[in-house]
């Protein structure tokens, strides 16, 4: 019997991250090395090193540029306090946040300026869900699960609801609805805060889990969206494994598998995707189908520092 390998698509990086690393190319192309980023750039260890090697150089914190480098705000998103503190440091500040972290940020503002107490679904040490929080933290509770919704004292406050962006669908679900159960109407943004690409990757891996006994996910143990598609395969009734790259690939991991889904978290390059295609090949499972729930053609414009001749 034939050994195949089904290949989520889509897959891989989302217009966020393409957006973000982007930016720090063009720096380093324009402004030569180093060039400073606050945090990684994105979750995942091998666009970190490549980018390292390139001359960006991470930091976990803005106190650790020296007064007038570039700093370049990662993809997560930042508190209020941390672009203050770049100003008074004199960084010049260039801003690789996804636009739809930005709009969550905007919705918090908007909902806490508003008389709301905004309750965040997220994980509370998120890189995101600090910078979300961040911007109006003495009007905001993270909610971690159900169990957080239902000891929440709102103390007569509306409620608002937002999410972090990389949350498996079904974890928002019920801990919205335990929410609703315990206060009634939510005010909650027109459209889910959880982005097209964390919901495209996720149909895909619960696409995969019709036919796949086993799903490999490949990305970073830091990457939540990757994470979450581990989750959603094995919710959705698949054996699952996160892997780094195709060197974790063995026949061990494999074996039992006839059939064999292949995904990426959004910060994950294609390239990794297939040089696991072609691991998996060789070791017989080479029968290829490539598996499509959604086209996506989504851009983001660039930030005006990196477009400026």
């Amino acid at each position: 019997m034939s050994k195949r390998v089904l290949v989520a698509a889509p897959r891989s990086f989302c217009a966020g991250v393409d957006r973000a690393i982007e930016i720090v190319e063009r720096l380093l192309a324009e402004h030569g090395p180093p060039i400073y980023v606050r945090h990684q750039i994105v979750h995942n260890e091998h666009v970190v090193r490549r980018l390292e090697g390139l001359g960006a150089v991470f930091v976990d914190s803005e106190d650790d540029i020296p007064a007038g480098q570039i700093c370049v705000l990662s993809a997560h998103g930042v508190a209020p306090s941390v672009r203050e503190n770049c100003e008074r440091r004199g960084l010049r500040v260039v801003d690789a946040v996804c636009p739809l972290v930005s709009k969550v940020h905007a919705e918090a503002r908007r909902y806490a300026d508003t008389g709301h107490l905004v309750a965040l679904v997220g994980h509370a040490d998120h890189v995101e869900v600090i910078g979300t929080r961040g911007e109006r933290p003495e009007a905001t509770v993270v909610i971690e699960s159900p169990e957080d919704a239902e000891l929440l004292e709102a103390n007569g406050k509306p409620i608002a609801v937002v999410t972090q962006t990389t949350l498996s669908l079904d974890d928002v679900h019920e801990t919205v609805e335990a929410l609703q159960r315990r206060f009634g109407t939510l005010r909650q943004p027109a459209a889910d805060d959880i982005c097209y690409a964390t919901q495209n990757r996720q149909d895909a891996v619960k696409r995969l889990a019709e036919e796949a006994s086993l799903i490999l996910v490949i990305g970073s143990q830091t990457s939540s969206n990757a994470q979450r598609l581990v989750e959603v395969a094995r919710n959705s009734g698949a054996a699952a494994q996160l892997i780094d790259d195709d060197a974790a690939v063995d026949r061990t991991l494999l074996d039992g598998h006839e059939t064999v889904g292949l995904t990426a978290g959004a910060s994950t390059p294609e390239e990794l995707v297939q040089a696991t295609v072609a691991r998996l090949a060789s070791l017989g499972w080479d029968e290829l189908e490539e598996v499509t729930v959604a086209r996506e053609n989504v851009q983001f414009r660039l930030p005006r520092e990196v477009t400026a001749r």
